[in-house]
Protein backbone atom coordinates (compact mmCIF):
# COMPACT_ATOMS: atom_id res chain seq x y z
CA UNK A 1 0.00 0.00 0.00
CA UNK A 2 0.78 3.68 -0.75
CA UNK A 3 0.88 6.07 1.69
CA UNK A 4 1.33 9.83 1.35
CA UNK A 5 3.14 11.80 4.36
CA UNK A 6 3.86 15.28 2.64
CA UNK A 7 2.21 17.01 -0.25
CA UNK A 8 2.97 20.52 -2.04
CA UNK A 9 1.48 22.11 -5.26
CA UNK A 10 2.13 25.54 -7.54
CA UNK A 11 1.04 27.25 -10.32
CA UNK A 12 2.34 29.36 -13.75
CA UNK A 13 0.00 31.49 -15.54
CA UNK A 14 0.92 30.82 -19.54
CA UNK A 15 -0.16 33.93 -21.73
CA UNK A 16 -1.45 32.90 -24.84
CA UNK A 17 -0.57 34.24 -28.14
CA UNK A 18 -3.94 35.78 -28.82
CA UNK A 19 -7.50 34.84 -27.28
CA UNK A 20 -8.43 31.08 -28.16
CA UNK A 21 -11.78 30.92 -29.24
CA UNK A 22 -14.02 27.51 -28.66
CA UNK A 23 -17.58 27.20 -27.41
CA UNK A 24 -18.29 30.04 -28.10
CA UNK A 25 -16.09 32.00 -25.73
CA UNK A 26 -12.09 32.81 -25.31
CA UNK A 27 -9.22 32.25 -23.24
CA UNK A 28 -6.51 34.04 -22.98
CA UNK A 29 -4.21 32.82 -20.33
CA UNK A 30 -3.99 28.77 -19.19
CA UNK A 31 -2.56 27.72 -15.65
CA UNK A 32 -0.07 25.09 -15.64
CA UNK A 33 -0.19 23.42 -12.13
CA UNK A 34 2.61 21.29 -10.82
CA UNK A 35 1.82 18.74 -7.64
CA UNK A 36 4.57 17.21 -5.45
CA UNK A 37 3.58 13.93 -3.48
CA UNK A 38 6.04 12.41 -1.12
CA UNK A 39 4.95 8.94 0.52
CA UNK A 40 6.08 7.28 3.63
CA UNK A 41 9.78 5.85 2.85
CA UNK A 42 11.09 9.19 1.02
CA UNK A 43 9.80 8.49 -2.78
CA UNK A 44 8.66 11.62 -4.26
CA UNK A 45 7.66 12.59 -7.60
CA UNK A 46 5.62 15.31 -9.44
CA UNK A 47 2.92 15.79 -11.69
CA UNK A 48 1.48 18.05 -14.09
CA UNK A 49 -1.53 18.95 -15.35
CA UNK A 50 -3.25 22.19 -17.29
CA UNK A 51 -6.60 24.10 -16.27
CA UNK A 52 -9.01 24.78 -19.08
CA UNK A 53 -12.69 26.02 -17.56
CA UNK A 54 -14.07 26.98 -20.68
CA UNK A 55 -13.65 23.11 -22.02
CA UNK A 56 -14.19 21.28 -19.30
CA UNK A 57 -17.28 23.69 -17.86
CA UNK A 58 -18.36 26.70 -19.73
CA UNK A 59 -21.01 27.38 -17.12
CA UNK A 60 -18.39 27.95 -14.96
CA UNK A 61 -16.27 30.00 -17.25
CA UNK A 62 -19.32 32.12 -17.87
CA UNK A 63 -20.25 32.99 -14.30
CA UNK A 64 -17.03 33.92 -13.41
CA UNK A 65 -13.98 36.06 -14.06
CA UNK A 66 -11.33 33.80 -15.97
CA UNK A 67 -8.81 34.33 -13.19
CA UNK A 68 -11.98 33.20 -10.34
CA UNK A 69 -12.65 30.00 -12.72
CA UNK A 70 -9.08 28.96 -12.58
CA UNK A 71 -8.49 29.78 -8.95
CA UNK A 72 -11.18 27.28 -7.85
CA UNK A 73 -10.14 24.93 -10.00
CA UNK A 74 -6.44 25.19 -8.24
CA UNK A 75 -8.13 24.79 -4.40
CA UNK A 76 -9.86 21.62 -5.96
CA UNK A 77 -6.46 20.18 -6.93
CA UNK A 78 -5.16 21.45 -3.66
CA UNK A 79 -8.57 20.12 -1.68
CA UNK A 80 -7.77 16.37 -3.45
CA UNK A 81 -3.45 16.67 -2.20
CA UNK A 82 -5.14 16.93 1.51
CA UNK A 83 -7.41 14.19 1.22
CA UNK A 84 -4.98 11.78 -0.51
CA UNK A 85 -3.00 12.15 2.50
CA UNK A 86 -5.51 10.35 4.36
CA UNK A 87 -5.70 7.82 1.48
CA UNK A 88 -4.07 4.54 1.44
CA UNK A 89 -4.04 2.86 -2.22
CA UNK A 90 -2.96 -0.07 -3.72
CA UNK A 91 -2.58 1.57 -7.41
CA UNK A 92 -3.29 5.12 -8.67
CA UNK A 93 -6.83 4.11 -10.36
CA UNK A 94 -7.48 3.17 -6.60
CA UNK A 95 -6.67 6.67 -5.83
CA UNK A 96 -8.63 8.24 -8.20
CA UNK A 97 -12.13 6.28 -7.15
CA UNK A 98 -11.33 7.89 -3.53
CA UNK A 99 -11.01 11.26 -4.13
CA UNK A 100 -13.15 11.72 -6.97
CA UNK A 101 -16.86 11.65 -5.15
CA UNK A 102 -14.56 13.81 -2.01
CA UNK A 103 -13.69 16.63 -4.74
CA UNK A 104 -16.62 16.45 -6.68
CA UNK A 105 -18.73 17.50 -3.74
CA UNK A 106 -16.42 19.80 -2.61
CA UNK A 107 -16.29 21.31 -6.28
CA UNK A 108 -20.04 21.88 -6.37
CA UNK A 109 -20.04 23.85 -3.12
CA UNK A 110 -17.18 25.92 -4.13
CA UNK A 111 -18.51 27.32 -7.32
CA UNK A 112 -22.31 27.20 -6.08
CA UNK A 113 -23.53 24.51 -9.06
CA UNK A 114 -24.99 21.67 -8.56
CA UNK A 115 -24.55 20.37 -11.82
CA UNK A 116 -20.85 21.01 -12.10
CA UNK A 117 -19.66 18.87 -14.81
CA UNK A 118 -17.94 15.78 -13.82
CA UNK A 119 -14.95 16.85 -16.47
CA UNK A 120 -14.14 20.14 -14.76
CA UNK A 121 -13.09 17.68 -11.48
CA UNK A 122 -11.29 15.37 -13.52
CA UNK A 123 -9.36 18.44 -15.06
CA UNK A 124 -8.55 19.58 -11.54
CA UNK A 125 -7.24 15.83 -10.89
CA UNK A 126 -5.00 15.63 -13.80
CA UNK A 127 -1.75 16.22 -12.03
CA UNK A 128 -2.78 14.60 -8.44
CA UNK A 129 -3.20 11.34 -11.01
CA UNK A 130 -0.32 12.19 -12.73
CA UNK A 131 2.02 12.13 -9.57
CA UNK A 132 0.75 9.27 -7.94
CA UNK A 133 1.16 7.12 -11.60
CA UNK A 134 5.14 8.21 -11.06
CA UNK A 135 5.03 7.83 -7.50
CA UNK A 136 3.43 4.09 -8.17
CA UNK A 137 6.30 3.26 -10.80
CA UNK A 138 9.33 4.44 -8.57
CA UNK A 139 8.05 2.53 -5.72
CA UNK A 140 7.75 -0.55 -7.99
CA UNK A 141 10.78 -0.22 -9.66
CA UNK A 142 8.57 0.72 -13.15
CA UNK A 143 10.83 3.01 -15.47
CA UNK A 144 8.86 2.28 -19.00
CA UNK A 145 5.33 3.05 -19.95
CA UNK A 146 4.48 -0.11 -20.79
CA UNK A 147 4.72 -1.69 -17.54
CA UNK A 148 2.77 1.14 -16.20
CA UNK A 149 -0.14 0.12 -18.14
CA UNK A 150 -2.76 -2.06 -16.52
CA UNK A 151 -2.60 -5.45 -17.29
CA UNK A 152 -6.35 -5.48 -17.87
CA UNK A 153 -5.77 -2.42 -20.00
CA UNK A 154 -2.78 -3.77 -22.26
CA UNK A 155 -5.09 -5.31 -25.29
CA UNK A 156 -6.16 -1.52 -25.99
CA UNK A 157 -2.84 -0.35 -26.13
CA UNK A 158 -0.82 -3.29 -27.77
CA UNK A 159 -0.08 -0.81 -31.27
CA UNK A 160 3.98 0.54 -31.36
CA UNK A 161 3.40 3.22 -34.35
CA UNK A 162 6.49 4.50 -35.68
CA UNK A 163 4.35 7.64 -37.08
CA UNK A 164 1.82 9.96 -35.80
CA UNK A 165 -0.17 12.48 -37.48
CA UNK A 166 0.08 15.97 -36.09
CA UNK A 167 -2.79 17.52 -35.93
CA UNK A 168 -3.26 21.05 -35.95
CA UNK A 169 -6.29 23.08 -34.78
CA UNK A 170 -7.98 25.57 -37.35
CA UNK A 171 -9.96 27.87 -34.49
CA UNK A 172 -12.37 30.49 -35.42
CA UNK A 173 -10.07 33.41 -36.08
CA UNK A 174 -6.88 31.78 -38.09
CA UNK A 175 -6.46 33.71 -41.37
CA UNK A 176 -6.93 31.56 -44.51
CA UNK A 177 -3.15 31.91 -45.37
CA UNK A 178 -2.27 30.33 -41.86
CA UNK A 179 -3.81 27.02 -43.27
CA UNK A 180 -2.50 27.19 -46.33
CA UNK A 181 0.84 28.01 -44.65
CA UNK A 182 0.50 24.66 -42.52
CA UNK A 183 -0.92 22.27 -45.51
CA UNK A 184 2.30 23.51 -47.43
CA UNK A 185 4.58 22.66 -44.12
CA UNK A 186 3.12 19.35 -44.31
CA UNK A 187 -0.19 18.85 -41.89
CA UNK A 188 -2.40 16.26 -43.38
CA UNK A 189 -5.51 16.18 -40.90
CA UNK A 190 -7.21 19.34 -39.85
CA UNK A 191 -8.73 20.01 -36.59
CA UNK A 192 -11.38 22.62 -37.49
CA UNK A 193 -13.32 24.09 -34.54
CA UNK A 194 -17.28 24.87 -35.55
CA UNK A 195 -20.03 26.37 -33.27
CA UNK A 196 -18.81 30.03 -33.32
CA UNK A 197 -20.77 32.68 -31.94
CA UNK A 198 -20.21 35.30 -34.67
CA UNK A 199 -22.21 38.15 -33.28
CA UNK A 200 -21.96 37.34 -29.58
CA UNK A 201 -25.88 36.78 -29.51
CA UNK A 202 -26.46 33.06 -28.88
CA UNK A 203 -27.95 32.78 -32.38
CA UNK A 204 -27.76 29.47 -33.40
CA UNK A 205 -29.50 30.22 -36.98
CA UNK A 206 -26.08 32.70 -37.33
CA UNK A 207 -23.86 29.70 -36.30
CA UNK A 208 -24.64 27.54 -38.45
CA UNK A 209 -24.29 29.88 -41.48
CA UNK A 210 -21.22 31.21 -39.88
CA UNK A 211 -19.62 27.11 -40.26
CA UNK A 212 -21.04 26.29 -43.75
CA UNK A 213 -19.35 29.36 -44.94
CA UNK A 214 -15.78 28.69 -42.90
CA UNK A 215 -16.35 24.81 -43.72
CA UNK A 216 -16.25 25.98 -47.38
CA UNK A 217 -13.75 28.39 -47.22
CA UNK A 218 -11.53 25.74 -45.90
CA UNK A 219 -12.31 22.76 -48.53
CA UNK A 220 -11.60 24.91 -51.29
CA UNK A 221 -8.13 25.56 -49.81
CA UNK A 222 -7.84 21.74 -49.09
CA UNK A 223 -10.10 19.83 -51.56
CA UNK A 224 -7.12 19.01 -54.12
CA UNK A 225 -4.44 18.32 -51.76
CA UNK A 226 -3.11 14.32 -51.03
CA UNK A 227 -1.68 12.79 -48.73
CA UNK A 228 -0.08 8.88 -48.67
CA UNK A 229 -1.23 8.56 -44.82
CA UNK A 230 -4.90 7.94 -45.54
CA UNK A 231 -6.47 5.45 -47.40
CA UNK A 232 -8.04 7.93 -50.38
CA UNK A 233 -5.37 10.02 -50.46
CA UNK A 234 -7.43 12.71 -49.21
CA UNK A 235 -6.90 15.17 -46.61
CA UNK A 236 -9.09 14.07 -42.94
CA UNK A 237 -11.29 16.65 -41.57
CA UNK A 238 -12.03 16.33 -37.99
CA UNK A 239 -15.02 19.18 -36.70
CA UNK A 240 -15.01 19.59 -33.28
CA UNK A 241 -18.48 21.45 -32.12
CA UNK A 242 -18.10 21.37 -28.15
CA UNK A 243 -21.43 20.85 -28.07
CA UNK A 244 -22.79 24.09 -29.53
CA UNK A 245 -25.47 22.61 -31.49
CA UNK A 246 -28.86 22.78 -30.30
CA UNK A 247 -30.63 19.68 -32.49
CA UNK A 248 -30.23 16.99 -34.77
CA UNK A 249 -31.89 19.21 -37.63
CA UNK A 250 -29.43 21.91 -37.86
CA UNK A 251 -26.39 19.50 -37.74
CA UNK A 252 -27.72 17.91 -40.66
CA UNK A 253 -28.03 20.79 -42.26
CA UNK A 254 -24.34 21.54 -41.55
CA UNK A 255 -23.53 17.94 -43.27
CA UNK A 256 -25.70 18.31 -45.93
CA UNK A 257 -23.49 21.25 -46.82
CA UNK A 258 -20.87 19.55 -46.21
CA UNK A 259 -21.93 17.27 -48.64
CA UNK A 260 -23.46 20.03 -51.86
CA UNK A 261 -19.55 21.46 -51.45
CA UNK A 262 -18.08 17.57 -51.81
CA UNK A 263 -16.55 17.78 -48.25
CA UNK A 264 -18.65 15.51 -46.56
CA UNK A 265 -16.54 11.80 -47.66
CA UNK A 266 -13.17 13.87 -45.85
CA UNK A 267 -15.59 14.58 -42.38
CA UNK A 268 -13.28 11.60 -40.14
CA UNK A 269 -15.00 12.50 -37.28
CA UNK A 270 -17.54 15.22 -35.53
CA UNK A 271 -16.73 15.86 -32.33
CA UNK A 272 -19.36 16.52 -29.56
CA UNK A 273 -22.18 17.79 -31.41
CA UNK A 274 -24.37 18.40 -28.70
CA UNK A 275 -24.79 19.01 -25.21
CA UNK A 276 -24.48 16.27 -23.40
CA UNK A 277 -27.72 16.55 -21.50
CA UNK A 278 -29.10 16.02 -25.25
CA UNK A 279 -30.09 12.41 -25.42
CA UNK A 280 -29.57 12.21 -29.28
CA UNK A 281 -29.70 9.14 -31.02
CA UNK A 282 -26.60 9.74 -33.57
CA UNK A 283 -26.49 6.39 -35.11
CA UNK A 284 -27.55 7.30 -38.64
CA UNK A 285 -25.55 10.46 -38.89
CA UNK A 286 -23.61 10.53 -42.02
CA UNK A 287 -20.27 10.75 -40.41
CA UNK A 288 -18.45 9.41 -37.54
CA UNK A 289 -19.27 11.31 -34.42
CA UNK A 290 -16.98 11.01 -31.36
CA UNK A 291 -17.29 11.59 -27.85
CA UNK A 292 -14.94 13.92 -25.75
CA UNK A 293 -16.25 16.04 -22.60
CA UNK A 294 -19.45 13.81 -22.40
CA UNK A 295 -17.09 10.94 -21.78
CA UNK A 296 -16.50 11.87 -18.26
CA UNK A 297 -16.26 8.13 -17.25
CA UNK A 298 -16.08 4.67 -18.72
CA UNK A 299 -20.07 4.73 -17.61
CA UNK A 300 -20.12 7.71 -19.46
CA UNK A 301 -18.81 6.49 -22.97
CA UNK A 302 -20.82 3.23 -22.64
CA UNK A 303 -23.66 5.40 -22.61
CA UNK A 304 -22.82 7.71 -26.01
CA UNK A 305 -21.53 3.97 -27.86
CA UNK A 306 -24.91 3.14 -26.86
CA UNK A 307 -26.43 6.21 -28.60
CA UNK A 308 -24.31 5.56 -31.90
CA UNK A 309 -21.23 7.76 -31.05
CA UNK A 310 -18.30 5.90 -33.49
CA UNK A 311 -15.24 7.05 -31.47
CA UNK A 312 -14.02 8.48 -28.26
CA UNK A 313 -11.43 10.98 -27.34
CA UNK A 314 -8.68 10.22 -24.67
CA UNK A 315 -7.33 12.51 -22.88
CA UNK A 316 -4.94 11.57 -20.60
CA UNK A 317 -4.18 15.27 -19.80
CA UNK A 318 -7.36 16.63 -19.29
CA UNK A 319 -9.26 13.78 -17.60
CA UNK A 320 -6.96 11.85 -16.05
CA UNK A 321 -4.43 8.81 -17.18
CA UNK A 322 -6.37 6.69 -14.74
CA UNK A 323 -10.21 7.47 -15.84
CA UNK A 324 -8.72 7.60 -19.79
CA UNK A 325 -7.17 3.43 -18.80
CA UNK A 326 -10.19 2.59 -18.01
CA UNK A 327 -12.37 4.27 -21.25
CA UNK A 328 -9.86 2.67 -23.59
CA UNK A 329 -9.97 -0.74 -22.25
CA UNK A 330 -14.26 -0.64 -22.20
CA UNK A 331 -13.72 1.25 -26.18
CA UNK A 332 -11.49 -1.96 -27.43
CA UNK A 333 -13.55 -3.97 -26.08
CA UNK A 334 -16.64 -2.81 -27.75
CA UNK A 335 -15.22 -2.19 -31.05
CA UNK A 336 -15.01 1.56 -30.96
CA UNK A 337 -11.80 3.41 -31.99
CA UNK A 338 -9.73 6.10 -29.79
CA UNK A 339 -7.32 9.20 -30.63
CA UNK A 340 -5.83 11.82 -28.32
CA UNK A 341 -6.79 15.21 -28.41
CA UNK A 342 -5.01 18.42 -26.92
CA UNK A 343 -6.11 20.69 -24.18
CA UNK A 344 -3.32 22.91 -25.11
CA UNK A 345 -0.94 21.42 -22.47
CA UNK A 346 2.88 22.41 -22.36
CA UNK A 347 5.64 19.86 -24.00
CA UNK A 348 5.94 17.70 -20.89
CA UNK A 349 2.30 16.81 -21.05
CA UNK A 350 2.40 16.32 -24.90
CA UNK A 351 4.48 13.21 -24.48
CA UNK A 352 2.15 12.09 -21.48
CA UNK A 353 -0.65 12.12 -24.51
CA UNK A 354 1.56 10.90 -26.90
CA UNK A 355 2.44 7.30 -25.18
CA UNK A 356 -1.24 6.68 -25.32
CA UNK A 357 -1.56 7.97 -28.83
CA UNK A 358 1.88 5.83 -30.07
CA UNK A 359 -0.30 2.94 -28.54
CA UNK A 360 -3.68 2.93 -29.87
CA UNK A 361 -4.67 1.59 -32.94
CA UNK A 362 -5.24 3.64 -36.27
CA UNK A 363 -8.77 5.63 -36.74
CA UNK A 364 -10.55 3.92 -39.59
CA UNK A 365 -9.68 5.12 -42.80
CA UNK A 366 -6.07 6.12 -41.46
CA UNK A 367 -2.77 4.69 -42.35
CA UNK A 368 -0.70 6.76 -39.30
CA UNK A 369 -1.62 7.19 -35.24
CA UNK A 370 -2.87 10.60 -34.54
CA UNK A 371 -2.28 13.34 -31.96
CA UNK A 372 -3.54 16.39 -32.03
CA UNK A 373 -0.81 19.08 -30.58
CA UNK A 374 -1.31 22.58 -30.94
CA UNK A 375 0.26 24.19 -28.21
CA UNK A 376 2.85 25.57 -30.83
CA UNK A 377 0.04 27.47 -32.08
CA UNK A 378 -1.23 29.13 -28.73
CA UNK A 379 1.36 30.02 -25.93
CA UNK A 380 3.70 33.08 -26.06
CA UNK A 381 6.71 31.06 -24.31
CA UNK A 382 6.54 28.09 -26.24
CA UNK A 383 10.09 28.03 -26.89
CA UNK A 384 10.97 28.54 -23.43
CA UNK A 385 8.66 25.90 -22.24
CA UNK A 386 10.23 23.46 -24.26
CA UNK A 387 12.93 23.89 -22.40
CA UNK A 388 11.65 22.39 -18.81
CA UNK A 389 11.31 19.12 -20.95
CA UNK A 390 13.44 16.72 -19.49
CA UNK A 391 14.51 15.60 -23.11
CA UNK A 392 14.26 18.62 -24.79
CA UNK A 393 16.02 18.41 -28.45
CA UNK A 394 14.94 14.70 -28.46
CA UNK A 395 14.10 14.33 -32.48
CA UNK A 396 10.40 12.93 -31.39
CA UNK A 397 9.41 16.45 -29.46
CA UNK A 398 9.67 17.90 -33.65
CA UNK A 399 7.37 17.64 -36.05
CA UNK A 400 8.67 16.73 -39.59
CA UNK A 401 6.34 17.25 -42.84
CA UNK A 402 3.45 16.61 -40.19
CA UNK A 403 4.39 13.44 -38.55
CA UNK A 404 5.90 12.90 -35.39
CA UNK A 405 8.41 10.15 -35.90
CA UNK A 406 8.90 8.10 -32.93
CA UNK A 407 11.93 6.03 -33.01
CA UNK A 408 13.28 3.21 -30.63
CA UNK A 409 14.44 6.01 -27.91
CA UNK A 410 11.03 7.57 -28.02
CA UNK A 411 9.60 3.71 -26.42
CA UNK A 412 13.10 3.20 -24.39
CA UNK A 413 12.87 7.29 -22.69
CA UNK A 414 8.45 6.59 -22.10
CA UNK A 415 8.64 10.45 -24.07
CA UNK A 416 11.12 11.61 -20.79
CA UNK A 417 7.74 11.36 -18.79
CA UNK A 418 9.72 9.38 -15.56
CA UNK A 419 12.69 11.83 -15.86
CA UNK A 420 12.92 14.83 -13.82
CA UNK A 421 11.92 18.53 -15.18
CA UNK A 422 14.51 20.89 -12.96
CA UNK A 423 11.83 23.73 -13.38
CA UNK A 424 8.65 22.26 -12.54
CA UNK A 425 10.62 20.34 -9.61
CA UNK A 426 11.95 23.58 -8.28
CA UNK A 427 8.16 24.71 -8.41
CA UNK A 428 6.98 22.30 -5.73
CA UNK A 429 10.07 22.29 -3.96
CA UNK A 430 9.63 21.43 -0.35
Amino acid sequence: MIRIKHTNSNFEREPLIAPFGFKGGSVNELWQVAVRLEEQSGTASVGLGVQSVLWSDADVFTRYAQAAGNAMMYLMTEYALQKARDISFDTPMDLLDELFPIVYAYGKSMTGNPNLRATFVLNALVAVDNAAWLLYGREKGIEIFDELIPAHVRPALSCRHKHLAAVPLVPYGIPLQEIHRMLDEGAFFLKIKIGSDPELDGDRAKMLAWDKQRLSAIHEIAKDRYTSFTDDGRIPYYLDANGRYDSRDRLLGLLDHADQIGALDQIVLLEEPFSETCRIDVSNIPVRIAADESAHSDQDAEARIEMGYGAIALKPIAKTMSMSFKIAKLAHEKGIPCFCADLTVNPVLVDWNKNVASRLAPLPGMRVGVLEENGHQNYRRWSEMKSYHPCNGASWLETTDGLFTLDDSFYQKSGGIFDRSNHYDLLVKS
